[in-house]
């Protein structure tokens, strides 16, 4: 057919309504509701006879009012009694369930651990049977005369291509690479202590110089002292080292000899 028309911005199409299927729906909407209101008629509940009584019970009503009273002063207490019970059943149910936490996280630290453990024992086992091995042939080495022993290495290097080979001489290498640096580092330490042990003796050498020195001085204006108190009035001498000057206070400091 021919191409649809466009249609200008801003305009709509209506579809009027199919009338016959309206009026079906009309029909079927007034009939239900006929029916609806047919039910409604057949089930309305009838008239309620119930036989008189007395209420109120048999407690007086100052009682009663006395009663309501003492309930509302008490109903703050409650509610407050109310608030601390559940405020404490929380916490309690927060500790419960913090305790299981803490429970299952130690049953996974213990099952980490024992894997772990499972997982280095065979590793533990394989070094220590190439500690052994190492060691079976260092001592037959050792047992062995120069020739035999130079035998065997030349029967030896023909297993170097193995791999089992290859891994005991590259833990060889890295053994005593280790013990280079290793005797290195003694070698640093040995020197440094001996370094620090002569710095040490020069710094005692120096300190006892010098406390000589002042013994020395000290004993020297002691004597003249004593050379000036021995001597008659209006004489005087000059100390060893030109120093005359003493008190109580030098002989108090053990200078003296």
């Amino acid at each position: 057919g021919p191409p649809p028309q466009q249609e200008p911005p801003g305009a709509y199409v209506v579809i009027p309504p199919n009338l016959a299927r309206r009026n079906q729906l009309q029909r079927i909407a007034n009939k239900e509701l006929e029916e609806l209101d047919k039910w409604k008629e057949l089930h309305r509940p009838g008239p309620i006879n119930l036989t008189p009584q007395k209420l109120g019970g048999k407690a007086p009503e100052a009682d009663v009012r006395r009663k309501q009273q003492w309930e509302h002063s008490q109903s703050k207490y409650q509610q407050k009694l109310k608030r601390e019970t559940y405020v404490r059943m929380k916490r309690e149910a927060e500790e419960a369930e913090l305790l299981k936490k803490k429970a299952i996280q130690r049953e996974k630290a213990k099952e980490l651990e024992e894997k772990r453990r499972q997982e280095q024992w065979p590793r533990g086992r394989m070094l220590n049977e190439d500690n052994y091995l190492e060691t079976t042939e260092f001592l037959n080495k050792l047992a062995l005369g120069p020739s035999q022993r130079t035998s065997c290495h030349a029967e030896g290097h023909g297993l170097e291509s193995t791999p089992w080979a290859r891994s005991r001489a590259y833990k060889e290498l890295q053994r005593q690479e280790e013990d280079r640096k290793l005797q290195a580092m003694k070698e640093e330490q040995r020197r440094k202590a001996e370094m620090l042990e002569l710095k040490q003796k020069r710094e005692e050498r120096t300190r006892v110089k010098a406390h000589q020195r002042d013994q020395q001085r000290v004993n020297n204006a002691f004597l003249d002292r004593l050379q000036n108190n021995n001597r008659p009035s209006g004489t005087c001498s000059s100390g060893v080292l030109g120093y005359t000057d003493f008190s109580a206070d030098d002989w108090e400091a053990g200078y003296f000899l």
